[in-house]
């Protein structure tokens, strides 16, 4: 049958996908009747199903952005995930006899690759002490009661957060490490993910718990389960809840240096008890889009948190990054710095908020954020805030800049013989190093340094086209 277009000798218009605004989601599978699945298909108690319904809700009404500030700096556009399912049904351990090797330096590790866990090891001394690391579906096993008493009604995460709902009530795969009191964990443990598979998603979620005297360091690497050129995008979301109890000490690092059609969606939360003590040390590397948000929440008298994050950009990655430093007890203290270096047209926003409520009298809080764009396409944004209710405070700053390199850097390099590219190099280089510096385990530290050297030669930019 001959239509008016083929009688007007015109080819039919094809359908256009409709139009999605920066702050759109793009994806559509998280619904109550895929939470109702996860629940029943896994085995799971009728509470957790329960509270994946009440995640699902939530993530339904919430916006993609809850704070009215940061709602220009959004972008989610280079996110195309329509065809995406979450895996349904994971691994609660490794296959019989294939639990692993423990790496050098390490006193634990855990890898998770795709929906199956390749290896998970925990050093004899560690788990005589009464230390676990073990997967979600694990710990359901072993303690239902115990581990509906950290989940349940999300006091692990943020309520207003779209994205921390998501990994409520949809994670498909977690990791729950709880060391007693008193117990030191002298050396890092490891904990690798490995994602990626075209239109696939990896929801995780990891709970920390560190009881009245204890400590620990974690590493988690985020690595590609497959190589080469994918067909598809693949979407990896996932939470870090810490529980840090009186004088407990926390050191977590994080290298992500996932395969560029990859997009992260991350959310990481601290309760910090009196006198306790948490680092952040966050290195954001790869993937196509990242969506990070922070909080730390100073809830004990004399509680620390010290972070730190840096992210290098190249191509057309967007980095969207934001942190929450809320202090609650008294004389607590707050050390938080972002940094980013941008290459060809890569993009970043850089978003931070410091609260000082009335009871956290004494308190000393600083927030810098600095972008350093090396190409006249890149974007760098830097928002810093800060919420004062508590005049009686030892420190309340933030601090902002972003620019190119500084030109007197590179004469002073130049001038002892160093070639140009080798002189941008170092400066970038070096201006990046405190992340690097705070990874808790050597072997972590070098990778890291050697993924900045590749990336920084990939991306290496004509002096034509610098800033």
């Amino acid at each position: 049958m001959s239509t008016a277009a083929d009688a007007a000798g015109t080819t039919p218009s094809i359908p256009r996908p409709a139009r999605r605004g920066p702050a759109d989601v793009p994806f559509g599978f998280p619904t109550p009747a895929l939470a109702g699945e996860l629940a029943a298909r896994r085995g799971e108690p009728d509470w957790l199903r329960d509270e994946r319904l009440a995640a699902a809700a939530a993530y339904d009404a919430l916006p993609s952005e809850s704070n009215l500030l940061y709602t220009p700096y959004i972008d989610l556009r280079g996110a195309s995930l329509d065809g995406v399912q979450p895996y349904i049904v994971t691994a609660s351990g490794p296959v019989a006899g294939a639990e692993g090797t423990l790496p050098d330096g390490t006193a634990g590790l855990i890898e998770l690759r795709e929906d199956g866990v390749a290896a998970l090891v925990l050093e004899p001394s560690l788990v005589a002490a009464g230390v676990v690391l073990e997967t979600f579906a694990s710990a359901l096993s072993r303690d239902d009661a115990g581990f509906r008493a950290a989940l349940q009604s999300g006091a692990t995460l943020q309520l207003d957060d779209k994205f921390a709902q998501l990994a409520r009530g949809f994670w498909n795969q977690g990791v729950h490490l709880h060391v007693p009191a008193g117990v030191k964990v002298d050396r890092p443990i490891l904990v690798r993910w490995a994602v990626g598979q075209p239109n696939r998603a990896v929801i995780g979620r990891m709970l920390f718990r560190l009881d009245e005297g204890a400590s620990a360091s974690v590493v988690e690497e985020l690595v590609p389960s497959v190589t080469g050129v994918q067909p598809a995008q693949a979407l990896m979301a996932g939470t870090t809840e810490v529980i840090l109890g009186t004088d407990a000490t926390l050191a977590f690092a994080s290298i992500q240096d996932l395969a560029p059609t990859q997009i992260v969606f991350q959310h990481r939360q601290a309760l910090i008890g009196e006198a306790a003590m948490l680092r952040w040390a966050l290195a954001q590397m790869g993937s196509r889009l990242v969506r990070s948000r922070v909080d730390n929440r100073l809830e004990g008298d004399r509680s620390e948190v010290e972070q730190v994050e840096i992210l290098f950009g190249t191509e057309d990655q967007l980095f969207d990054l934001t942190s929450y430093t809320r202090h609650v007890g008294r004389d607590t203290t707050g050390n938080l710095l972002s940094k980013g270096a941008l290459l060809d047209s890569a993009r970043s926003y850089m978003k931070g908020m410091i609260v000082i409520e009335k009871s956290a009298v004494g308190s000393d809080s600083f927030l810098g954020e600095y972008g350093m764009n090396l190409s006249k396409k890149t974007r760098a944004v830097a928002v810093p805030s800060l919420e004062i209710d508590q005049p009686d405070c030892r420190r309340a700053a933030h601090s902002s800049a972003v620019g190119p390199i500084d030109e007197a850097q590179l004469f002073y390099l130049e001038s002892r013989g160093i070639p140009p590219d080798e002189a941008r190099k170092f400066i970038v280089l070096g201006y990046l190093e405190p992340v690097v510096a705070r990874v808790p385990l050597v072997e972590a530290q070098d990778m890291l340094r050697e993924l900045l050297e590749e990336k920084w030669a990939a991306g290496l930019v004509a002096p034509s086209t610098a800033a």
